[in-house]
């Protein structure tokens, strides 16, 4: 429709007609805008991350029982082999004495059963050489025999196990990628959780951020507490989380504006596993630094700036938790 005219002004015609045209140039695309898409909340981001979360489980555990089962195969295949070395070592023995035998027999020149049964010799003692021999060739015969079967076992669990491992592999191997898959969109998900919280307080044209005041229970300050939250949520941080303390030590932790999450416990040095979520942690704080208003990092014995954007080494304080160690602290303004 065309766009009303100012009250107490007329358009002519060329301006009512182009009027007209922006009008519906314009109006369906603002439409358009009405109808987008709002933004996600954190509610639904969060239900979009807690099935996210509930699918990387169910494949982790799939990995493991694959894991399991690949092992029992390579197990069955093991303990078919270490029959067949304790078959071989009766076969080759048995082997040796058939050939002994046979050798004998030939080159002493034993009589064939009709030469003894005719011959001068006493019958009841040929009959009783002849018995002997066949129990003897029949035993080995046995043990031989066993050998073949205990061969044919392992060629058959080795052909299995061989298939059940290369099936296991690829199914350990498209688990893996689907994990990896699956870790990568739980990160991205997280960070948009995080973009959409902002530091409360003002900002200064530089940069910087207006100080603010401890409230609450806990005497930090909001920016200080919303760092903590987004921390808490993200990260395990098993050993606590130290934030206000009253020793005026010329720090901000008597200020609420810093806190300290810890990675062990009793000043112990964290494991590989542990150091490695500190550095998580601090390399989202640096990450997140400018938005949610955090000044300075300190962890392992080195403080990190918003101001010059870097790493710099500390000098050392003598201890796991003065050197911070064992927790990243994260100050804001």
């Amino acid at each position: 429709m065309p766009v009303a005219p100012p009250t107490g002004r007329s358009l002519s015609p060329a301006r009512t007609f182009v009027a007209a045209l922006i009008t519906g140039l314009l109006l369906p695309g603002f439409a358009a805008v009405a109808r987008a898409e709002p933004k996600p909340t954190v509610k639904q981001l969060k239900k979009e991350l807690a099935e996210l979360q509930k699918e990387s489980d169910k494949l982790i555990a799939d990995y493991y029982s694959s894991r399991i089962d690949q092992q029992k195969a390579e197990k069955a295949e093991k303990s078919a082999r270490e029959k067949l070395a304790a078959a071989q070592e009766v076969y080759d023995r048995e082997s040796v004495a058939l050939r002994a035998m046979a050798v004998a027999q030939y080159t002493g020149g034993a009589p064939n059963e009709v030469t003894m049964m005719t011959g001068a010799q006493d019958p009841s003692a040929l009959l009783g050489r002849m018995a002997l021999t066949r129990h003897l060739v029949t035993l080995q015969d046995a043990r031989l025999g066993g050998y073949a079967r205990v061969r044919d076992d392992h060629q058959r669990a080795k052909g299995e196990a061989a298939a059940r491992a290369e099936e296991l592999a690829r199914t350990v191997d498209e688990l893996e990628e689907r994990k990896a898959r699956a870790e990568k969109t739980i990160e991205r998900i997280k960070d948009r959780i995080d973009q959409l919280y902002t530091a409360p307080g003002v900002r200064r044209p530089d940069g910087t951020w207006v100080p603010q005041l401890p409230e609450g229970a806990d005497n930090v300050t909001p920016r200080m507490r919303l760092v903590k939250m987004l921390i808490e949520q993200r990260f395990d941080v098993p050993y606590g989380i130290g934030c206000y303390r009253a020793v005026q030590d010329g720090g901000e932790h008597p200020l609420g504006r810093a806190c300290d999450f810890m990675l062990s416990r009793g000043g112990a040095m964290p494991t590989g596993e542990e150091l490695k979520r500190g550095d998580e942690i601090a390399e989202w704080a640096i990450k997140n630094a400018r938005r949610l208003g955090i000044m300075y990092i300190i962890y392992r014995q080195r403080i990190w700036h918003v101001r010059t954007g870097g790493w710099r080494t500390m000098s050392d304080r003598g201890g796991t938790t003065a050197n911070h160690y064992d927790h990243p602290h994260i100050s804001v303004y």
